[in-house]
């Protein structure tokens, strides 16, 4: 069969077929079995012998074929790419090539110098770039992304230094002008005497991969973005809580937060020390009705504090300031609002705010007295007078009625402070003050006008009733004694009366009218009392304390 191929060319098989004589072989046979059915079979068996020559032949002349067109794509002669139809290794480096050609991966051959021997045809699918055009020039350039072209180079040169595998994923040119991820592992090729044949590169396409990476990394980053975010206002809600709490801890009145079910959400420092609770966060989450139970037993009427606070949540709009007092004398002023929500539709609870008011009130009624009262008699000044006297008026033209006023001046007052000093006038007046604040009555006001001037206004007053008291005030001061140095000393008083509207519905013309009968009262010697002038009469009375 040797012999045979070796005169017939592999690309001739009919031909070769053609000459194959049958004659021989029939000769050959014995001639015991030179019968037609031995002719028959012997025939059928040379038939399929030759149907057999025929499958070789034709599977020899494919690869011889495939073998061409690789040989195309390398070197002319020698080298890797050469198919030669020679012996069996040829045959194994034909099988290889096949084996690489039908891969999905790219693989290629790079030479010692760094340039591209062999590249298979998976680029074009990979890139659209067919072999010869990637060969055509420096393979670098034609295939990897620019940014990526000096790494590229630099890889392939140290794995030629150093021999050593390596793998890089870089990004490789289309044809169409677009970029598709690569995995390369970039593989020394040795001979068997270890000198280095060139490198083999395998690329394998990493493109979804890397956008799954590139999506997971831009999903990783965005949930960065949003717990750095989270963590941000988490920062900025508890640096304002923290502010927040700091500025309600050195506020003095205190603040109670209650939630929708009553419980205590937040509580000052202040509330603490107010209702004397102890400290801590003890309370933090408690009902409402635990706090009232502590707190009532400081109170004088508990049962009226609890039937404000019933009456208060029963009513959505704030309430108003409700003071309560305290058995040690103290009073706590009270305010309560509800808490609207974010949106303003809902509430979110309630805020009650106390505040301990008891300096307050008390520095209020000092600050009323120095406005009201006279520091050194503390009776009533004059400014106090003109509210009263104008309030007094106004009642009696609504109702019809008469105000009294009676102007006192005091006689022999002036020697005193001459003689024994204003010491001794002051305690003149103190003294004249309480006696006379004695004969007063409840309804009657005394006032002191300034220096040895007082009055008296008298609400629904008659011309007797005024008499009278004028002739009590007169006998009480004249019955008053002092000593000094000594010396038994004793004032007397002169008192005008003017009645209103009688004399005069104005207050300061009401005024002028008993300022003048008191004058009248003083001429005639004092120690007596006089009724001011009617516009068209005399005097309407002129007496002394004896009557």
């Amino acid at each position: 069969m040797k012999s045979l191929l070796t005169v017939f060319p592999v690309r001739s098989p009919i031909i070769a077929l053609g000459l194959l004589p049958a004659g021989p072989a029939l000769a050959a046979l014995p001639e015991s079995m030179a019968s037609p059915v031995a002719t028959a079979v012997a025939g059928s068996v040379m038939m399929l012998g030759l149907a057999g020559v025929v499958y070789v032949l034709l599977l020899r002349q494919r690869i011889a074929r495939m073998s061409a067109e690789l040989a195309e794509a390398g070197p002319a002669e020698g080298g890797p790419g050469v198919c030669a139809d020679g012996g069996d290794g040829d045959k194994r480096d034909c099988h290889f090539r096949f084996a690489a050609e039908s891969g999905g991966a790219i693989e290629g051959w790079i030479d010692p110098a760094g340039k591209l021997y062999w590249i298979n045809r998976a680029v074009e699918i990979s890139t659209g770039y067919t072999p010869e055009e990637v060969m055509a020039g420096d393979f670098i350039d034609v295939l990897v992304y620019e940014k990526d072209r000096r790494y590229c180079r630099d890889q392939v040169r140290q794995v030629l230094q150093t021999g050593g595998a390596a793998e890089s994923e870089l990004r490789m040119l289309t044809k169409s002008g677009g970029q598709v991820w690569m995995s390369c592992r970039w593989q020394p090729i040795r001979d068997e005497s270890g000198t280095l044949l060139g490198l083999r590169v395998s690329m394998n396409d990493v493109q979804a991969r890397k956008e799954a990476e590139y999506k997971l990394l831009e999903s990783v980053a965005a949930l960065r973005r949003a717990q750095a975010l989270s963590e941000h206002y988490l920062r900025r809600s508890n640096e304002e809580r923290s502010r927040l709490s700091a500025l309600l801890d050195v506020v003095r009145m205190g603040i109670l937060f209650m939630d929708t079910d009553r419980r205590v959400v937040y509580c000052n420092r202040a509330l603490f020390s107010i209702w004397g609770l102890p400290p801590g966060d003890g309370f933090v989450g408690v009902r409402d009705v635990v706090l009232q139970q502590h707190i009532v037993q400081f109170l004088e009427d508990p049962q009226a504090y609890q039937d404000h606070v019933a009456e208060v949540l029963k009513r959505h709009e704030p309430s108003e300031p409700f003071e309560i007092h305290c058995k040690d004398g103290r009073v706590v002023r009270e305010f309560s609002r509800v808490v609207p929500g974010p949106d303003g539709a809902g509430e979110i609870g309630r805020i009650w705010v106390f505040e301990d008011v008891t300096e307050q009130l008390r520095v209020a009624e000092q600050l009323m007295c120095l406005a009201e009262r006279d520091p050194l008699t503390n009776l009533y000044n004059r400014r106090r007078f003109h509210e009263e006297l104008e309030r007094m008026l106004a009642d009696a033209r609504r109702h019809g009625e008469s105000v009294g006023l009676l102007a006192i001046d005091l006689d022999g007052f002036k020697p005193v402070n001459d003689l024994y000093g204003h010491q001794a006038g002051d305690e003149v007046l103190i003294g004249l003050a309480n006696a006379v604040g004695a004969v007063v009555r409840r309804n009657e006001m005394f006032f002191r006008m300034g220096g040895d001037e007082f009055a008296i206004l008298v609400p629904i007053a008659t011309a007797q009733g005024l008499s009278e008291l004028a002739r009590r005030v007169c006998l009480c001061i004249a019955s008053l004694r002092f000593a000094f140095s000594g010396e038994s000393v004793a004032v007397t008083a002169s008192i005008g009366i003017a009645l209103g509207p009688r004399h005069d519905n104005d207050g300061e013309r009401l005024i002028g009218a008993a300022d003048r009968a008191m004058y009248v009262a003083k001429a005639l010697g004092g120690n007596c009392w006089e009724f001011a002038r009617e516009s068209n009469a005399g005097l309407l009375d002129r007496t002394s304390p004896a009557g």
